[in-house]
């Protein structure tokens, strides 16, 4: 029986690993890669070589950028009242090509989830108290994705950051159950900035 070579077998593998990729995909992109002019792989290998040591997470923010801190947080026109907390770096871009946004952001790193070991102190959490310290924040709004995890990390924030003059929002139930941000139409997403409710945080 015809197996694949070994270096086709271990990058298969490899690109099991990304997300969204299943065994058949990898398998495809595996041989097509192989297939493809040495000059063009090399081109490839070195744009993600790149990636992974010029980006970087904003120290301030947490946006994936080249410079520290980030465009955003460097921004002299961002509405510094505003503090938009997402789980992933990838959300911002979903707010960012919406345009309907202009103020900062505060990337959490994930969602608490005890039953998978996510604690507090595996997040951005203590990043995002001191920067709520900031009497210039006026409101904080928590978009994290509309599930029983995001809800409980959600009510945890409002708790933990509620004090008097500080205004925290969470966006309207007009996205889907289950769903990401970055998978969400900006359509949606504005809708649901526009429509953001109180969370009680006492």
């Amino acid at each position: 029986m015809l197996t694949l070579p070994e270096p086709i077998l271990n990058l298969v593998l490899a690109l099991k690993k990304l997300p969204g990729i299943g065994p058949r995909s990898a398998e495809r992109i595996a041989l097509f890669l192989a297939q493809t002019e040495s000059q063009e792989a090399r081109r490839l290998g070195d744009a993600i070589v790149a990636a992974c040591d010029r980006v970087n997470g904003c120290d301030v923010c947490g946006a994936l950028t080249e410079k520290q801190p980030c465009a955003l947080c460097d921004s002299a026109s961002r509405d510094r009242s505003l503090l938009c907390v997402v789980e992933r770096a990838v959300d911002i871009f979903a707010f960012e090509k919406g345009g309907s946004f202009k103020g900062l952001y505060h990337v959490l790193g994930g969602r608490l989830s005890p039953i998978n070991g996510i604690e507090p102190g595996d997040l951005r959490i203590p990043e995002l108290v001191r920067r709520t310290l900031d009497p210039e924040i006026g409101e904080v709004i928590v978009a994290l994705s509309m599930d029983v995890e995001g809800d409980a990390t959600a009510f945890y924030l409002a708790k933990l950051l509620g004090r008097p003059g500080l205004l925290i929002t969470r966006l309207a139930q007009g996205l889907p159950s289950g769903t990401g941000i970055e998978f969400t139409d900006q359509l949606t997403l504005n809708r649901a900035l526009e429509g953001r409710r109180t969370l009680p945080s006492q």
